[in-house]
């Protein structure tokens, strides 16, 4: 068996820049978050997922994508880190923000709640195109990481790996970080064979997940 090379994305061509940069110009608006399935907003359009470690940036990225500063808060309320955020881009498409998962310190109730909700959201969402998982370019894949990755696996929900917080990191260093994410990657079979690196501070790669987003069917 071939093992897939993970090769980071390559900038889009003009017309699919052009194509994301349409879809993202649309109004975003959060429209509610979510404890429970029956919750889940009517499935009327595609959806695309972002999952990723506390920490991580998630929130930084979806402002980045949307050009919309605070649409995604960070929050230290427990009430809130364990909510599926919903917003809409546009007229055709749903942003969800899965809580951030790796709190040491959450009640374990609160986490097996979690837990429990992200599997059948994962399992059950026939909308959900593809599930976006962020890593943090300065430390590579977790443990924790990996879990996400498995249950992506077990529910046959195609991830994508889009490693954040691209400047923070030396370009000498940068190679060691993706050589641990590719192998990482490498054991998943839900894993799309390309990752996205960004920045969301400089907006690196963010044209880029923009048009891989737009093309999604």
């Amino acid at each position: 068996m071939t093992t897939l090379p993970f090769p980071l994305a390559e900038d889009p061509d003009a017309i699919s820049l052009e194509t994301g940069r349409k879809l993202f110009a649309g109004q975003s608006e959060f429209v509610k978050g979510v404890v429970a399935m029956n919750g889940l907003p009517d499935p009327d359009r595609l959806e695309v997922c972002f999952a990723g470690r506390s920490n991580v940036g998630k929130s930084s990225l979806i402002n980045a994508l949307t050009g919309t500063k605070g649409l995604a808060r960070a929050s230290n309320t427990p009430g809130r880190t364990q909510e599926i955020n919903y917003f809409t881009q546009g007229l055709d498409l749903y942003l969800v923000d899965l809580p951030g998962y790796g709190y040491a310190n959450a009640p374990v109730k609160v986490v097996e709640k979690w837990q429990k909700l992200l599997k059948q959201y994962l399992s059950g969402r026939q909308t959900l195109r593809r599930a976006f998982v962020l890593i943090d370019s300065r430390h590579g894949v977790k443990p924790v990481d990996d879990e996400i990755m498995k249950l992506l696996d077990t529910s046959a929900v195609t991830f994508q790996c889009v490693l954040t917080k691209a400047d923070k990191v030396k370009a000498k260093d940068r190679e060691q970080v993706l050589d641990q994410v590719r192998g990482a990657l490498s054991k998943h079979p839900a894993a799309f064979p390309e990752i996205v690196l960004t920045s969301s501070e400089k907006g690196d790669g963010i044209p880029t997940l923009r048009s891989i987003i737009a093309r999604l069917e």
